[in-house]
């Protein structure tokens, strides 16, 4: 990330530097530079606790580029929280409320669940996206609280790849 921030950093310095006048122009015109490179971002971060697995995928695309030799960037991304009970979908039978929450160092999510009858899967998501957002890190920290009648657990997740 550093190096990203180097580089960009020079990538001003010398844009302020450098003269983009055309002089043998009889009239004064601004070259339009609209190119641009990708940056791609594609994490699963990994992590369980006793009763809880959870897995967090991502992936954004940042777009740097010049304007009117001016640097720009935008950004979009997506996410998605699988989260996973590890016992069997019997000891679920009796769950009445559940509530879980992500965080990470840009952005949170939460999600809460009301059951009048049993649920039918082990299985709970939620995801989400953004554009022009913080883009979430590679060694990002990702913390998880699940609360399910009266019982609480939290844990982190790991970029697996790290």
């Amino acid at each position: 990330m550093k190096k990203i921030f180097t580089v960009l950093f020079l990538m001003m310095v010398l844009t302020a530097c450098s003269d983009t006048t055309n002089k043998d122009a009889k009239s004064e015109t601004t070259k339009k530079d609209t190119s641009s490179e990708a940056t791609e971002h594609n994490y699963q971060f990994i992590g369980e606790s006793e009763h809880w697995e959870a897995v967090y995928s991502y992936k954004g695309t940042e777009l740097w580029g010049e304007d009117d030799g001016q640097t720009t960037h935008s950004s979009k991304d997506n996410y998605k929280l699988v989260l996973t009970y590890k016992g069997s979908l019997e000891e679920l039978s009796s769950i009445k409320n559940l509530e879980y929450t992500y965080e990470t160092t840009t952005s949170s999510g939460s999600k809460t669940e009301a059951y009048t009858e049993p649920p039918s899967e082990k299985v709970f998501t939620i995801g989400g996206g953004s554009e022009n957002g913080a883009i979430v890190g590679e060694g990002e920290v990702i913390k998880v609280n699940v609360k399910w009648d009266g019982f609480e657990e939290s844990f982190e997740l790991h970029n697996k790849v790290k």
